[in-house]
């Protein structure tokens, strides 16, 4: 029998791909040593949105990717108080072999026990009101995204007051666009709102 000898295409394909997972694994670990570890959240709400955060850094830059396993790494930093029975039995659940634990549903859940109900009124209010006046386009969006995100706005409201509350003639310019360039999705109605009023902007010096 015939040995098999690589071909240069197959060894030089094969060097790229090595090269490849190296770059990829070292790119990896630069972004690992770039985000900390959030540390512990015992229970102060006001604090939470940021801890929050950086937990969900952390979990991308060391990627954690399983499910069991973020939520194990998230409970690993719950203590004190309610937050720690709250962890325990999260652990209690996990521990169970039948037991499937649902992402959405464990963020929902978590977010909702422990993040300050107060912050979120206060987005509430705040977003109704928010109108971008003389503020540049880019700012507005940003921060009109904030403040959704804070007050957990649905889509369909969010929507109806990017509208309400942006430049009239931003407005005005993209209800002219034709049916089928209609914006229709809240990411598609910033993208829009961004692109012509920018665009104003560039003008107005």
């Amino acid at each position: 029998m015939e040995e098999y000898e690589q071909t240069d295409t197959e060894m030089s394909v094969a060097s790229a791909t090595t090269a490849a997972a190296a770059n990829e694994n070292v790119q990896a670990g630069l972004l690992k040593n770039m985000v900390p570890d959030p540390g512990w959240f015992d229970r102060d709400r006001s604090k939470f949105e940021d801890w929050w955060r950086g937990i969900r850094l952390f979990l991308k830059s060391n990627r954690v990717n399983g499910t069991d396993d973020r939520i194990t790494v998230i409970l690993a930093r719950l203590r004190g108080g309610v937050v720690g029975i709250y962890a325990q039995k999260k652990l209690n659940e996990l521990d169970k072999d039948n037991d499937t634990q649902d992402w959405d549903e464990f963020v929902k859940e978590i977010k909702t026990t422990f993040s300050d109900k107060f912050k979120a009124a206060d987005a509430e209010w705040k977003i109704e009101t928010f109108k971008q006046g003389k503020r540049n386009t880019a700012d507005f969006i940003i921060e009109f995204e904030a403040l959704a995100m804070k007050a957990d706005m649905d889509e369909l409201h969010a929507i109806f007051l990017l509208k309400k509350n942006i430049r009239h003639d931003i407005i005005k310019t993209i209800l002219e666009y034709l049916p089928i360039a209609m914006p229709e999705t809240l990411k598609e109605w910033k993208v829009a709102i961004t692109s012509v009023g920018q665009g104003y902007e560039s003008t107005e010096g």
